[in-house]
């Protein structure tokens, strides 16, 4: 709206002074209404009119959520004032939708807020009207206790009464106190959660510690029976050793009395060596069932390792867990390779050998993970190819296995980028190229590193270094020969 227009008697009269001086209109009549105001007519002084007659006080520091809303409040009233009524900056701010007049037509609207005196009146009053009985309060310089601040400060913004300073400042010190009061409540919130977090630890280390003990309880009972037969065969071994001893004793008494007669000595000697072969027969009895006591203890002893095999499948049956869609290989491959793979094998624990019955026992455990070192199997096995024919025919040795024993199976090639000239992966063979600056060896380390504790990891190498590298991790490293067999047999 042009300010050369009429002004409104409402407006404080240091606004009206200042609309006066914008629109060229000093001398006038609607100067002189204004001066008279501001002597002290009929709406009372200006909060904001000095005692002295100076320059009015500067615009106050608002708190930020004020601000906003005396945007949000004048953008909403925006569209009901008319056009010539709307300073020209704003006026294609007003045509904006409702959700997007207050978020970017906020600059523009606080400057003529603070520029344009004669617009926040013609805002006020709509305001105030929209507000109701809180704007009546506002006006008369009271705020309702049970009102919001922010509101109020807002309002007394616009209106500006009497005190409205000091209610923008009341305001201001209110939301601190709830930005306090919420600061507090979160740090509140946190410590709570943290508390039942420990809460819940505490009882995952009660349970797990309850289980030790069942453990601990039964391996003292199985360490007891152990220690008794180990007490009985110890008895066992003595008396032996007693009854072998007094068969000496009788053999040198025999032996003493052969000056009877030369007969009678051969004939008790003949007793003696009996009791003797009796004896001996007797301790190698002894011995033999020292060793079948052994097998036994070597029968009980996988007969434990059964039961704990049989026990981890009855928990995942009672966890219900279901099977996973990624591997921990997977995720060490998505660093190096294009294609992943995907396939589940097993394996138990074996010595680093190149027989490969070994190998087809660890590839027949379940869940097992067979990693080749690619170019150090190939260049022991076939040599004499080029290295394109070396990896095709091991990647298709390998897809072979695993479509005979459903075990996942990762192929590792020294390469700083894939190489071209790969034949189609076979289902279940992941193929890896380690990265410029990094190994084979290292990718095969860091392969098995991946893996969960406890589950059978077979690396074929013969380079010793990676052997002894993976076993510290709990793989079982072959050598290079026992899969060139396995493959050969194949």
């Amino acid at each position: 709206m042009p300010l050369t227009e009429p002004y409104d008697d409402h407006l404080p009269p240091e606004d009206q002074a200042a609309v006066a001086r914008d629109t060229g209109e000093v001398g006038g009549p609607a100067a002189a209404d204004a001066a008279d105001t501001a002597a002290g007519g009929a709406t009372g002084p200006s909060a904001d009119a000095p005692a002295d007659g100076g320059s009015p006080e500067p615009e106050p520091v608002l708190p930020e959520p004020v601000r906003q809303r005396i945007v949000t409040l004048t953008a909403a009233v925006l569209p009901g004032l008319p056009a010539d009524e709307v300073p020209v900056p704003l006026r294609r701010v007003a045509k904006f939708a409702p959700n997007r007049r207050a978020r970017l037509g906020a600059p523009a609207i606080a400057t003529q807020l603070t520029a344009d005196p004669l617009f926040r009146q013609r805002v006020s009053a709509r305001v105030l009207a929209d507000a109701g009985d809180l704007g009546a309060a506002v006006v008369e310089g009271t705020a309702p206790a049970a009102a919001d601040p922010v509101e109020v400060a807002a309002l007394a913004y616009l209106a500006r009464p009497t005190g409205w300073r000091e209610l923008i400042e009341a305001s201001g010190a209110a939301v601190r106190a709830e930005a306090d009061s919420a600061v507090v409540a979160e740090l509140v919130r946190e410590a709570e959660q943290r508390a039942t977090r420990a809460e819940h630890d505490r009882a995952v280390a009660r349970v797990e510690a309850e289980k030790l003990r069942d453990e601990l309880a039964r391996v003292r009972e199985e360490l007891g029976q152990q220690r008794e037969e180990a007490r009985q065969l110890a008895r066992t071994l003595r008396e032996t050793q007693a009854r072998e001893r007094r068969a000496n004793e009788l053999l040198a008494t025999e032996r003493g009395r052969a000056g009877r007669a030369a007969a009678d000595a051969d004939a008790e000697l003949r007793r003696a060596r009996a009791r003797l072969a009796e004896a001996e027969a007797a301790a190698g009895a002894a011995r033999t069932s020292a060793k079948e006591a052994r097998s036994v203890d070597d029968a009980r002893l996988w007969l434990l390792l059964e039961t704990i095999g049989q026990a981890a499948v009855g928990l995942r049956r009672e966890l219900a867990l279901d099977p996973v869609d990624a591997l921990p290989a997977d995720f060490v491959a998505d660093a190096f390779a294009d294609q992943p793979g995907a396939a589940t094998g097993a394996a138990t624990r074996a010595r680093d050998t190149d027989d490969p019955a070994r190998l087809d026992q660890l590839l027949a455990l379940p869940r097992a993970h067979l990693v080749v070192d690619g170019y150090n199997v190939t260049k022991r096995g076939f040599g004499e190819m080029s290295l394109e024919q070396q990896r095709k025919r091991l990647i298709s040795g390998l897809g072979g296995i695993a479509a005979q024993t459903g075990d996942e199976v990762t192929v590792v090639f020294d390469g700083a980028e894939r190489i071209p000239g790969l034949p189609p992966t076979p289902r279940g063979v992941r193929v890896l190229f380690s990265r410029k600056g990094e190994t084979a060896d290292e990718l095969i380390r860091r392969l098995v590193r991946a893996e969960p504790p406890g589950r059978p990891v077979v690396v074929i190498s013969s380079d010793r270094e990676v052997a002894d590298g993976v076993r510290r991790h709990g793989a079982y490293p072959l050598g290079a020969d026992s899969l060139l067999r396995r493959l050969a047999r194949s």
